[in-house]
């Protein structure tokens, strides 16, 4: 088999559904792949959407949001496919997508990771190449500077990136997230809920002399967030503060880890204020 795709879904039905139907409608052919599909315990009707019109589908259901990376390791264990593909919910394969995708990473075999060009509904390039994160772009985060200093998060955010243009890249996008999956260390550290899990991925293939690649030879729909817009702002900080904190501890110096520590409490004032102000920004982080 060639292709393994899972997709991990929360509360969004109705998108899951049109994603599996634009996957099952593509060029690639039918007996080459197979999908799964891991419902962290959504309240819609997700499983009896998925049981009814995609029984070919290998549905796994928990009882509980076990989050992203949990998820798509249960499914990962039980992947058959030569590549592994984490897909959001939210997302619509454009019909050869993974026949281009594909025929890329057999012609570039040293891609070990890749992404593609992702798309808004609009059909304006999402910007998802990034750096891997440093201390200082990460302060500046969490100190919100980027809603008066739009710029500084420049280098960090790869504005530069030309999305035309294959690269070699520090990490892409979870969403659209292909994988060998002969890979040694195909298993997402489950110590992030929610955020970071890609990053630490490529972090992880970077440190044992492997690379990620983007590549725009494939195309996607991404509506971005769909799942995520039905969690408060304050769950969505304290997702994102956890994560980044698992993350410094893990990949820097112990500094680094506690000096982002003490800024949290700065940071939370800060968006308590900001709150109160009903301040929009249109930073991107």
């Amino acid at each position: 088999m060639k292709l393994s795709i899972i997709i991990v879904s929360w509360n969004v039905a109705e998108k899951l559904r049109e994603n599996l139907k634009e996957i099952y409608f593509s060029d690639f052919d039918k007996s080459n792949f197979e999908v799964f599909v891991v419902d962290n315990n959504s309240g819609d009707n997700t499983v009896d959407i998925v049981k009814k019109e995609f029984p070919q589908v290998k549905l796994i259901v928990n009882s509980e949001n076990l989050g992203f990376a949990k998820a798509n390791n249960q499914a990962i264990k039980q992947a058959r496919g030569e590549y592994v593909l984490l897909l959001n919910p939210d997302t619509r394969v454009k019909e050869d997508a993974f026949v281009n995708l594909l025929k890329w990473m057999d012609e570039n075999p040293q891609a070990r990771v890749c992404g593609c060009k992702l798309i808004n509904e609009t059909g304006e390039v999402i910007k998802h190449v990034r750096r891997f994160p440093k201390i200082w772009d990460q302060l500046a985060i969490v100190l919100k500077l980027p809603h008066i200093f739009p710029c500084i998060l420049n280098k960090y955010l790869r504005n530069d990136f030309d999305y035309e243009r294959q690269a070699k890249v520090d990490s892409i996008r979870g969403g659209f997230f292909l994988v060998r999956n002969n890979t040694p260390q195909l298993k997402l550290d489950e110590r992030y809920f929610l955020w970071f899990e890609e990053v630490d991925f490529c972090n992880q293939i970077k440190n044992a002399g492997e690379e990620v690649w983007y590549t725009p030879a494939a195309e996607c729909v991404d509506y971005v967030g769909q799942s995520f817009k039905q969690v408060s702002v304050s769950k969505k900080q304290k997702y994102f503060r956890d994560s980044q904190l698992k993350y410094f501890k893990k990949w820097h110096p112990v500094w680094q880890y506690y000096l982002l520590k003490v800024a949290w409490v700065f940071g939370m004032f800060i968006s308590f204020i900001l709150g109160k102000m009903n301040f929009k920004s249109e930073a991107k982080t």
